[in-house]
């Protein structure tokens, strides 16, 4: 007998095919467009973005074709508090969020899923590239497109309830599957960067909503080589945008080792400045496994990984990396896998 799901449906190919897959099983499928934007734009821009009236009217569409109910649900208030709020509070306290991690954790796989279970769903389907196998989370067969980084958030009782079709498909697969379908979604281009801040501008975003303040740009020895207008403007790592007044000592790029918010300082060194081979977390969930080999760290979605080993530490864990990393940022999660099978995840809390 199937079952009861309700497919997230974001008005893209992904979401449009894993619900025409579940439908297709058997399953009692009903269509959801998550409203996230309380004034969404009537078109996105190019690729970027994502959540505005031309998604809805997408995913609609699609909902049709496949031949399942179709709602929206109006999360704007929740999306805004959760994960917008959120992902400015952390810029302005020197950390890199990521988002899309947020929006899985506390949207899709909180609010959605805990109203979806009260109104009788067995399950909610999303488009992700990610696959459960017997009820543990890991990679997509397509590596170019896996998302299980941002999924590694999510508890065992929330992975009891997900099911994400794709994982065994690629993306190449997946479009022409939609074409098949009759799905006018199949070449439309994937949204990108982060979903509320459409052009792309995050300094700029972080720059309305936090204002601007003048601070000094030193490097290591605490020379100041540059001025800028808000540390919430950057990033570990980043190399880009610095605007410093004068060039290194030895002609080098810098890049961003650290940002105070306190004293509005950041500090910028030579790469090499940049690796670190110890990283201290906190808040883990352990989803996977208790037994596993091959331990391996993800720092960054779609970053590279690094075999480790790990100790817990009292709420926390430290990880050591087998080789240094760089461009660690607090704020960041770290996913511990065994193989392609996802062990747990931890918000990166410092790295040195």
């Amino acid at each position: 007998m199937g079952l009861r799901v309700l497919a997230a449906m974001s008005g893209g190919v992904d979401s449009a095919v894993a619900a025409a897959r579940i439908a297709e099983a058997g399953h009692d499928v009903t269509g959801v467009h998550l409203a996230l934007s309380a004034n969404p734009q009537s078109h996105r821009t190019g690729a970027r973005g994502c959540c505005t009236i031309e998604d809805s009217r997408d995913a609609r569409r699609a909902a049709d074709v496949i031949g399942i109910p179709f709602y929206i649900w109006d999360m704007a208030e929740r999306f805004q508090r959760d994960v917008v709020e959120d992902f400015v509070s952390e810029y302005a306290a020197g950390r890199t969020p990521n988002p899309c991690l947020r929006c899985n954790e506390k949207i899709k796989f909180a609010a959605v899923l805990d109203r979806a279970l009260a109104l009788g769903f067995d399950a909610v389907a999303t488009g992700h590239h990610a696959r459960l196998v017997d009820g543990v989370l890991s990679r997509s067969v397509d590596q170019s497109k896996d998302q299980s980084y941002v999924l590694g958030v999510l508890t065992r009782e929330q992975l009891s309830h997900a099911m994400f079709p794709l994982g065994d498909s690629t993306k190449a697969e997946v479009r022409e599957e939609a074409a098949r379908r009759g799905l006018t979604v199949a070449d439309k281009p994937d949204s990108h960067d982060i979903c509320f801040i459409a052009d792309g501008d995050t300094r700029g975003f972080l720059a309305k909503r936090l204002g601007s303040a003048e601070g000094p740009i030193v490097d290591q020895n605490g020379e100041v080589v540059g001025t800028h207008q808000g540390a919430h403007g950057f990033t570990v790592g980043q190399r880009k945008g610095l605007r410093i007044d004068r060039p290194a000592p030895d002609g080098r790029p810098r890049y961003v080792l650290s940002i105070e918010p306190v004293s509005n300082t950041v500090t910028v060194g030579p790469r090499s400045a940049l690796e670190v081979t110890t990283i201290t977390c906190g808040r883990p969930v352990w989803n996977g496994p208790s037994r596993y080999d091959d331990l391996t760290v993800q720092l960054r979605a779609h970053g590279e990984v690094y075999p480790c080993r790990f100790e817990e530490t009292g709420d926390g864990l430290t990880i050591e990396l087998d080789r240094p990393a760089t461009g660690v940022a607090a704020g960041q999660a770290a996913v511990l896998y065994s193989g392609d099978t996802v062990i747990g995840s931890a918000t990166i809390v410092s790295a040195g």
